[in-house]
């Protein structure tokens, strides 16, 4: 479908580009006859198509045009500034770090196995999380993603939802898979979730597991507990890289019951290999007024918190 395009417009214009052959479509199979030379042009170029799609997951016919010029390989090497794409999502959606921090995020990233990301609600923490894990999925830098989060909110309600465990705790996480659908095309993601390449689950289940070659997200960390997050961070294994996102003015916990993120940054913020980034309101990117309404609240809370100083 993505070859042949709506309607087959990419794949008449593929024939198109090639008068001297007789091209015939059967499901997903393409017969061609003609002269050995031009069938041999032909088979390179559409091995360059399908290496493009391998690479960014999109084949619109813009790029089709430019790839069946003389500087296909060009394109392919320099293109449309792709340097700063972390990957390319669904439907040719090319995902970047988009601010200042974002992209500081990207670079400590590189440099650290172990990341905290700190920022309010819209920032792109999570979101830029799970698009460096999808890359590093995608270039084979790690074998499987693992995506966790509290359960916090669900409390003692969670025994009266109806369904199952995984029914049950799937509204909590579904941040998380709505970013996951933004970056692997449906069918894949479903294969990847059935064969545990990628998987999804609450915090309490990552107990007792030694995590390898995996790149695994926390989500909602200002919502743990100490012990929690001591026994997640315990979890690292070889050849992992671990990412915390966290917002440290939504602690849901209980008044009594301390947040392991602000013990962690406590205790671990100078440590060697571990990176952290603060994101703040200057990266919001969703709609331009929540940007606003996160600072309205902030100033309110410093004024608050002022008050009872006093």
């Amino acid at each position: 479908m993505t070859l042949y395009g709506v309607n087959n417009t990419n794949y008449n214009q593929l024939v198109a580009a090639f008068p001297k052959l007789k091209v015939v479509a059967r499901g997903q199979e393409l017969r061609v006859s003609g002269e050995p030379i031009e069938i041999e042009r032909f088979e390179d170029k559409l091995l360059v198509l399908v290496e493009f799609y391998g690479r960014y997951n999109r084949l619109s016919e813009d790029d089709l045009k430019g790839l069946l010029q003389d500087d296909a390989k060009a394109m392919m090497d320099a293109g449309e500034d792709m340097d700063d794409v972390l990957v390319w999502g669904n439907n040719g959606k090319a995902i970047r770090a988009r601010t200042v921090n974002q992209r500081v995020m990207v670079n400590l990233y590189d440099k650290n196995d172990l990341l905290f990301a700190l920022g309010p609600a819209g920032s792109g923490k999570t979101y830029t999380a799970i698009a460096l894990a999808v890359r590093a999925l995608k270039n084979k830098e790690i074998r499987k993603i693992i995506l966790t989060r509290p359960a916090v909110e669900a409390g003692e309600r969670l025994g009266f939802l109806p369904g199952d465990m995984k029914e049950k705790l799937d509204p909590y996480l579904q941040p998380l898979y709505d970013a996951l659908h933004d970056m692997i095309p449906a069918r894949k993601l479903t294969t990847f979730m059935e064969d545990g390449t990628v998987q999804i689950a609450p915090l309490a289940y990552m107990r007792g597991r030694t995590l390898d070659n995996a790149f695994v997200i926390l989500d909602e960390a200002q919502n743990t507990t100490i012990p929690q997050i001591k026994m997640f961070l315990t979890r690292m294994g070889k050849n992992a890289k671990f990412i915390i996102t966290g917002d440290m003015t939504q602690i849901d916990l209980p008044r009594q019951v301390d947040s392991g993120l602000v013990k962690a940054m406590q205790l671990l913020r100078n440590v060697d290999g571990i990176g952290v980034v603060e994101l703040d309101s200057r990266d919001i990117i969703r709609h331009r007024l929540v940007k606003y309404i996160v600072h309205a609240f902030d100033k309110d809370k410093e004024s608050a918190d002022g008050h009872t100083n006093n």
